[in-house]
């Protein structure tokens, strides 16, 4: 099965990172530096398919391959390994993981599949070095990362006994947050970051024993608070003003109304 499409854009990205004559932008780039970008593309694809665009979810995928076909590129000129050798590594593990497709193995529903799936990856990495809540739960958003941690917490018996525990540990970093910021305005941005993080896991735990994905928790938050700022700028511009030229005072008066709009509706 061929694909010209593919290999067209892999021309391309070959071209970008041509050392004589490629990009000055593209060539400077690197795995790490590249790596926010990845995660910024697989967010505005996430979007995509909660607005349930086919246009805009095609445009975002091809986004998201981009940042796929730079890293491989770039490890492949670094001799580390390529997109062949991705495409392998993906091919051979599905299969391997998928025995009731590709062998002789059976699977009534999903749920006997996934529990194969586990079964088959931790005889994969039998000799890896294990721990009760692994390291690697770090590696996804921060909230999201606090509620996994939690989660692996509870199987080993290292957790809160329901949520009214919990709120009490909130309530305590709350006050450990606050008797960082004294009145004088003076402060440790070292101590209060370590200190506001302390209290972003707490909640995090609390959503978590009260069955809120915090990420989900947080995500609306964001989509409730820009719908609104976006209604107060639309009322700014009515009124022939722009944002920009508003007194705190008056944005949050016309905030106060917007709300009232809602609760009206």
């Amino acid at each position: 099965m061929k694909h010209p499409e593919l290999e067209k854009t892999i021309a391309v990205i070959e071209a970008l990172l041509h050392p004589e004559t490629g990009c000055p932008w593209d060539l400077e780039q690197t795995h790490q530096s590249l790596l926010k970008y990845l995660i910024e593309e697989s967010y505005e694809y996430a979007e995509a398919v909660e607005l349930n665009d086919p246009s805009l979810m095609n445009e975002e995928l091809g986004d998201v391959l981009l940042q796929v076909l730079l890293h491989a590129s770039i490890a492949g000129k670094e001799n580390k390994f390529n997109l062949e050798s991705v495409a392998k590594t993906l091919g051979e593990k599905m299969i391997r993981r998928h025995p009731h497709v590709f062998g002789e193995a059976s699977a009534r529903d999903s749920e006997e599949v996934l529990a194969n799936w586990q079964i088959i990856k931790a005889r994969e990495k039998q000799n890896e070095k294990k721990y009760s809540i692994p390291y690697k739960l770090i590696h996804a958003p921060a909230l999201t990362s606090s509620f996994n941690i939690g989660k692996k917490s509870t199987t080993v018996n290292f957790d809160w006994q329901d949520y009214t525990q919990v709120m009490g540990k909130v309530e305590e970093e709350w006050q450990e947050v606050k008797a960082e910021l004294p009145p004088t305005g003076q402060f440790n941005k070292a101590r209060v970051k370590e200190e506001i993080g302390d209290l972003l896991f707490s909640i995090a735990q609390l959503a978590r024993h009260l069955d809120i994905d915090p990420e989900d928790a947080l995500r609306d938050a964001n989509k409730k608070f820009l719908k609104r700022f976006h209604k107060v700028e639309d009322f700014i511009q009515d009124m022939g003003r722009e944002v920009k030229d508003c007194s705190q005072e008056e944005l949050e008066e016309v905030w106060v109304k917007v709300k009232k709009n809602e609760v009206k509706k």
